[in-house]
């Protein structure tokens, strides 16, 4: 890995960081030693990096704000890479062009700040536009994929093509992204409608006043742990077994949300992944229910 590093800081791609620790890119804040952070500048520059790292068979990982993943304790011998330089945005009319890697959260406010709805469901979602077009995020029965016009990709043989709505295949929490990750999003086109920017904000204060009441945000987590079965739901399945405030090491199901999992303090990924396993267990020996999990595990392997 060491010469691999060499030669991407000789490419001059952009920011590089070796032996980072993990925990200071996903919610959870637990994980163990990443080999190469890198923070391409340009697209130009992204595929120089994917083309040095596939010749030379170096595993890689396209890394939004973590807030969906659950990386391992062990060290991730490879290269993750930061499209925070992606980060431009412009509005026309009531489509809004941005690139991947510019903040959801803050996306949601520029579009109250410009009296554009639609956008609201996102205003608590700490992830990335890449990061959320991949994973299909949602909530208060929105999702992604009522918003989203199009999206710029890299395909696998470093071209650039635009994909229409339809042919992203957004689902509950997957895309064509999610099932086909050689391919990268950069830039999307999100379609809102014209709102009043007084009931826009009525309807995400109110909602961050919900998750303030039902929510543990005042510890590290990735949101809920578990997707709801049909007619049924996750944290009730689990408060039902009386799993809440169950600890493992310095993790623990909430106290507050039975389908968080949080880091009290010095959690491991381990001890996360304990607690996701045992209530998987739980649950299904008592209720016939295999729970499907939210997150992705990564370097696990």
């Amino acid at each position: 890995m060491e010469d691999i590093i060499k030669q991407i800081k000789q490419l001059n791609i952009g920011k590089v960081e070796d032996n980072v620790s993990l925990n200071k890119y996903n919610t959870y804040k637990t994980g163990g030693i990443c080999s190469c952070l890198v923070y391409p500048r340009d697209v130009g520059k992204l595929i120089s990096l994917l083309k040095l790292l596939r010749q030379n068979k170096i595993k890689y990982k396209i890394l939004g704000n973590g807030s969906n993943l659950l990386f391992s304790d062990d060290k991730y011998e490879g290269v993750l890479i930061k499209l925070s330089e992606f980060n431009n945005l412009e509005i026309v009319g009531n489509k809004i062009k941005v690139e991947a890697g510019y903040s959801l959260i803050k996306l949601a406010h520029i579009a109250l700040k410009n009296s554009l709805t639609g956008l609201e469901f996102a205003s608590g979602i700490p992830g990335t536009v890449g990061g959320a077009i991949f994973m299909n995020a949602g909530a208060y029965k929105s999702d992604m994929g009522y918003i989203v016009k199009s999206v710029k990709v890299l395909t696998p043989d470093f071209r650039i093509i635009e994909l229409e709505n339809k042919e992203l295949n957004f689902h509950y929490r997957t895309s064509f992204l999610k099932t086909h990750p050689e391919f990268i999003c950069l830039e999307a086109i999100i379609k809102l409608e014209r709102g009043t920017k007084t009931a826009i904000e009525e309807v995400m204060k109110s909602r961050l006043k919900r998750r303030m009441e039902t929510q543990p945000l005042n510890y590290p987590s990735a949101g809920s742990v578990f997707r709801n079965p049909e007619g049924m739901f996750a944290g009730e399945l689990i408060e039902n077994l009386g799993l809440k405030g169950l600890k493992k090491g310095g993790a623990m199901i909430s106290d507050k949300h039975a389908n968080f999992i949080i880091n009290t303090g010095n959690a491991t990924s381990s001890d996360i992944k304990w607690l996701i396993d045992h209530v998987k267990e739980k649950v299904k020996e008592k209720y016939h229910v295999d729970l499907k999990v939210e997150q992705e595990f990564v370097n696990w392997e």
